[in-house]
């Protein structure tokens, strides 16, 4: 099974809103659960996982101004979100029997190894499942730029980036019935046709590295799985020249 392994370590990237579940706000236990129960299936092949996870949930530093509140302290609020929400997660990943460590780009010893790149890789290769907290530990630096500076420093084959929907869409598939899925996209055309994958900072930066980023549906069952598979799932943002467009079934 391991050599059918496409992906052998791969960066996450979830959405803190993603954690909601229906509860439309804070964490959802159930969420939870799930997100553990489909991570558990790519480590038992092998893979080797990093995770980024938004705090979006809790708090968003870009709304930080229309409440009164600097730029940069809202950011620094967003990455302690991030950090409560990857404690929530690491708690789940475990009670599933996987092993983990969280690393803060902020100092806090107490709950956090402060993260150190090559500590990190060696967490890897022993087989623990690594969450990237507190973002880049800088303001005016999403999760996004986050999960793509840390994906390039790992060396991961790819940036799996877990959303709702299918993949990247010429418009919003939860507004639009008539939109069209890409199953392949140029870095460079996700940019022109402003499709908001990722930060203009990330897509950037994962285009230098020609690190590839996959958007795909991570409510759905096996759907991780059948990525680090290397089946046809999501839409794949690479340096291709062209983009590939098909109709929603």
């Amino acid at each position: 099974m391991k050599n059918k392994i496409k992906y052998k370590r791969i960066l996450l990237k979830l959405s803190g809103e993603s954690l909601m579940g229906k509860k439309g706000h804070g964490i959802d236990p159930e969420v939870l659960d799930f997100f553990s129960r489909e991570i558990k299936k790519i480590k038992d092949l092998g893979v080797e996982v990093g995770i980024v996870i938004g705090g979006g949930n809790i708090y968003r530093g870009l709304n930080a101004s229309d409440q009164g509140i600097d730029r940069v302290t809202g950011d620094q609020m967003g990455m302690l979100a991030t950090l409560i929400n990857s404690l929530a997660l690491q708690n789940a990943l475990e009670n599933h029997g996987m092993y983990t460590r969280l690393m803060s780009a902020i100092k806090m010893e107490e709950i956090a190894e402060p993260y150190i790149r090559r500590r990190a890789i060696r967490h890897l290769e022993k087989g623990r499942i690594v969450i990237f907290g507190a973002g880049t530990g800088h303001p005016y630096f999403s999760t996004d730029t986050a999960a793509s500076l840390r994906a390039v420093e790992i060396e991961a084959d790819a940036i799996l980036k877990g959303t709702r929907v299918d993949g990247v869409y010429n418009a919003d598939p939860e507004k639009d019935p008539e939109a069209i899925q890409f199953e392949s996209i140029s870095y460079i055309d996700v940019l022109k046709k402003n499709l908001r994958v990722m930060d203009l900072t990330a897509i950037s930066l994962c285009q230098e590295n020609s690190l590839p980023i996959i958007v795909f549906n991570m409510d759905k069952d096996d759907n991780l799985l059948k990525l680090v598979l290397g089946e046809n799932v999501g839409t794949k943002v690479s340096n291709i020249e062209y983009s590939n467009e098909k109709t929603i079934n």
